[in-house]
């Protein structure tokens, strides 16, 4: 019998703020909340961004234009004929310093450096940006600033307090988790679309020789797309178990929740971390989406209103008259286990994942385009929604988070794509929700953003509405759909999460609600384990509330061990049956492998 996979927690950070006890869903539905929600909603942002009342939610604003210091407009090469003076990160001053440079320290990562006339140094020459507006982390959050982060790329100093943040939600110890399993019976699967392309992972590696810098030995290693998963491994768990990074364009996040829950359900992990870190908020990287035609540019956003300004809070407008997508940073770290792990230890059950399905396009002309893929994840995910829970439940209990980039060729496809599989399966008034207009399109870490407002919603029972359209656009396809402006009271049985990724990288995920969940567990493990599980959760969740307290109060810092609990092969006891490792009480064990039996 396989494995329902459940999910324990959910942690990270993105442009709604911190993710953990659905505090960057709140921001999302903020109006819609009583007061005592508003309150700690601002609590946590202020946390955050270090300051209080209402400046909080000023600085948790959710898409917004970007900030000068950001280095976001693109730059040029050229040559300086009088004395420039630049900051530059101490990482890549040359050495020795060249005659007549003066430095002078404004941190520890950073420098001003005034270098003299004829210097030949090649300085950036801004150039006017077409594009302004994006999801960023709340002002004053520096993810790097909270540990020994040591020149590491943005991403992977997301992806160290997304996890952390997650297992602060879980409530259970890491280590009393090492007592239970064995080390094979742990996996984290994570990446990101785009790599690490900021200064310190492969931007830099890139940019150093053509503006005289010196490359370093971590901005190759450390830009590799797979490092959001080795650094959870050997930072924060200290894990030796299974690993692995999928890579698919904006559906990555669910790409990694599919081998996760695949992992569970065939016995092969018990415990799986799973999510994205993205961090794309670069110029190289932003300049190639605009190029594409992808990016929602200032000037079609002003035209779109008829203004000379755009709004850039609105800059994101899925299924509405829109011209682009805005590009987001986040980090969205899920943990989940399988349900009989879960209903012993006690854990927390946010709801439950039980398949999610991937397909390519098919042939296609344009290898960016939209293609035939996105209706066999949907529709195979609309059916087993009714077989599990049935006909009734998926036509009038159910909800779509839509990709909803916020661009003239997904509101057309997507919205065809969901209205011809609610025909299919006989659903009127699907509801659709699309929080890109809200904290924008995160590439890779998409589908995680969707699943924590997914969770949010099963919690506190309100649809985000796609706020940012004044009305929806007139080419959708939309007769049995549901989409509204305004915050709506729902209380799904299940949510169908959707990413349309360039291509061709599909993938729909089905995601259970709690009450959905335990009902399963109880017909499968009976009512008296469930009673059990209930009592034990309670001091679960006091724990992870404990943990909400002193985040709030400033007092939580991530998880990372750097340099500590290192293992190598005469630390290791070996058998021809097991093998044990330090930290960890139970062995991994040797098992036939049944599957080769009709073989022999």
């Amino acid at each position: 019998m396989s494995a329902l996979p459940v999910i324990t927690a959910m942690g990270g950070i993105n442009a709604a703020g911190r993710t953990s006890l659905h505090h960057g869903f709140r921001r999302l539905v903020f109006d819609a909340l009583e007061p005592a929600r508003q309150d700690s909603t601002l609590g946590a942002l202020a946390a955050l961004t270090g300051t209080t009342g209402r400046d909080a939610l000023l600085n948790g604003t959710l898409i917004r234009g970007l900030p000068a210091d950001r280095r976001l407009n693109l730059a040029v090469n050229g040559h300086s004929d009088g004395p420039v003076t630049l900051e530059m990160r101490n990482l890549d001053l040359p050495e020795p310093l060249p005659e007549g440079w003066r430095v002078e320290a404004i941190n520890r990562q950073r420098s001003r450096v005034t270098v003299p006339a004829g210097a030949g140094l090649r300085v950036p020459t801004p150039i006017a940006r077409r594009v302004s507006a994006a999801g960023q982390l709340p002002d004053g959050f520096d993810p790097g600033a909270l540990y020994a982060s040591r020149n590491h790329p943005r991403a992977l100093q997301m992806a160290i307090y997304g996890v952390s943040d997650a297992f602060g939600m879980l409530g259970i110890p890491w280590e009393q988790l090492r007592g239970r399993l064995a080390p094979d019976q742990v996996a984290v699967f994570a990446s990101n679309a785009m790599a690490q392309l900021d200064d310190a992972g492969l931007g830099g590696m890139m940019r150093a020789p053509a503006l005289g810098q010196r490359t370093t030995s971590k901005q190759c290693p450390l830009g590799l797309g797979e490092m959001t998963a080795d650094f959870i491994n050997a930072y924060v768990l200290r894990s030796a178990g299974g690993t692995g990074g999928l890579l698919g364009a904006c559906a990555t996040f669910l790409y990694n929740l599919e081998r996760a829950v695949h992992a569970i359900r065939a016995g092969r992990a018990r415990l799986v971390v799973v999510g994205t870190s993205e961090a794309p908020l670069v110029p190289e990287v932003m300049e190639g989406y605009r190029a594409m035609g992808a990016l929602a540019e200032d000037e079609a956003l002003a035209a779109l209103d008829g203004a000379d300004r755009p709004d850039l809070r609105r800059a994101c407008r899925p299924f509405g008259d829109n011209c682009g997508f805005t590009m987001a940073e986040s980090a969205q770290f899920a943990v989940l286990m399988d349900d009989e792990l879960a209903l012993e230890l006690g854990a927390d059950i946010l709801g439950a994942v039980p398949d999610v399905f991937v397909h390519a396009d098919g042939a296609k002309k344009s290898i960016s385009s939209p293609g035939i893929g996105n209706y066999l994840t949907l529709a195979r995910s609309a059916h087993l929604v009714r077989q599990l829970i049935g006909e009734d439940a998926l036509r009038h209990d159910t909800l779509v988070h839509a990709h909803g980039t916020g661009t003239p060729q997904n509101r057309v496809t997507e919205s065809h794509v969901i209205n011809q599989v609610a025909e299919a399966f006989g659903i009127r008034d699907w509801p659709v929700a699309a929080i890109k207009a809200y904290v924008g399109h995160s590439l890779g870490s998409a589908g995680g953003d969707q699943l924590a407002a997914t969770l949010g919603t099963f919690s506190d029972g309100l649809l985000p509405g796609i706020a940012t359209v004044d009305r929806f656009a007139d080419d959708l396809h939309a007769d049995r759909l549901s989409l509204a402006r305004e915050h709506r009271q729902l209380r799904p049985s299940a949510a169908l999460l959707n990413s349309k990724g360039f291509g061709g990288n599909n993938a729909t995920a089905v995601v259970l609600s709690p009450e959905r969940t335990t009902d399963l567990l109880a017909r499968r493990h009976g009512e008296r384990t469930l009673d059990a599980w209930r009592d034990r959760s309670a001091a679960t969740r006091e724990a992870a509330a404990d943990y909400d307290r002193r985040a709030l109060a400033g007092q939580v810092v991530p998880e990372y061990h750097f340099n500590d609990g290192v293992l190598n092969g005469d630390d290791l006891t070996v058998t021809d049956k097991a093998i044990r490792l330090p930290g960890w009480e139970q062995p991994l064990t040797f098992q036939d492998d049944c599957g080769f039996d009709d073989y022999r």
